[in-house]
């Protein structure tokens, strides 16, 4: 598991910019969705091209926060990085950035039909959940994938981010959701990165301009209490 380090100047920052240290001390169930960003096998399984190792060790607390929030009424939505041969062409920026053979492996490994597409065996799926492919880092994106439009036909507003990579898809995905005006927390001890500064670092900067950030324990918290206590409409 990942060292977290948010060093306490920016706490207290942001404690003097808003009040408080988290801006979010409740939470609606029902008004709630667990994003899960790509645990694939892709980003997970060891010997992959992708392979973050950490992703692993972070599937307990994201089974975890999905059977909480669920138990409360609230939704998860499993989103897939999908890659295609059309890629080449419309995201050829990012192609450009791989060497020919990775390029090849990725569009291989993340195809439809791909070993490296299918989720993670360690995760734990429910009929009600929601799976999403996505075609960009963001999930937000527009025409990446129809998340935005299930999210706000399920009435959600506030997104709690968790998965691979901190720094990447999870990042792109957490800034996309606040800029489009959900309540966005990036979950430390779920989400995974290749280094221990990677994953800090985006928390830092998620933390200071664009969101909460909050642990496993303090999200089951808050839903607990939500259970105990519903929350009125509007109330926060």
């Amino acid at each position: 598991m990942h060292n977290i380090r948010i060093p306490q100047d920016l706490v207290d920052r942001i404690v003097a910019r808003m009040g408080d240290e988290h801006s979010c001390k409740s939470l609606d169930p029902s008004a709630t969705a667990l994003l899960v960003v790509d645990m694939q096998n892709y980003f997970v399984m060891e010997g992959q091209q992708g392979e973050c190792p950490v992703a692993r060790e972070i599937v307990p607390n994201i089974n975890r926060l999905a059977a909480a929030l669920r138990d409360c009424g609230g939704l998860v939505v499993w989103i897939k990085m999908l890659a295609s041969e059309e890629s080449r062409a419309d995201w050829s920026v990012f192609h450009e950035r791989l060497l020919p053979e990775k390029r090849d492996r990725r569009l291989q490994a993340l195809s439809e039909q791909g070993q490296g597409f299918e989720l993670w065996s360690g995760l734990d799926l429910a009929p009600q959940d929601q799976i999403m492919p996505k075609t960009r880092y963001s999930a937000f994106t527009p025409g990446a994938s129809n998340l935005q439009a299930l999210l706000h036909k399920r009435g959600i507003d506030t997104v709690l981010v968790t998965g691979v990579a901190t720094n990447t898809c999870c990042e792109s995905t957490g800034r996309d959701a606040m800029a489009l005006n959900f309540r966005t927390l990036m979950i430390a001890d779920g989400c995974a990165a290749k280094s221990d500064d990677a994953h800090n670092a985006t928390l830092c900067s998620f933390y200071n301009s664009f969101g909460d950030v909050q642990t496993t324990d303090e999200i089951v918290d808050l839903l607990k209490h939500a259970a105990r206590e519903p929350i009125k409409s509007g109330a926060r």
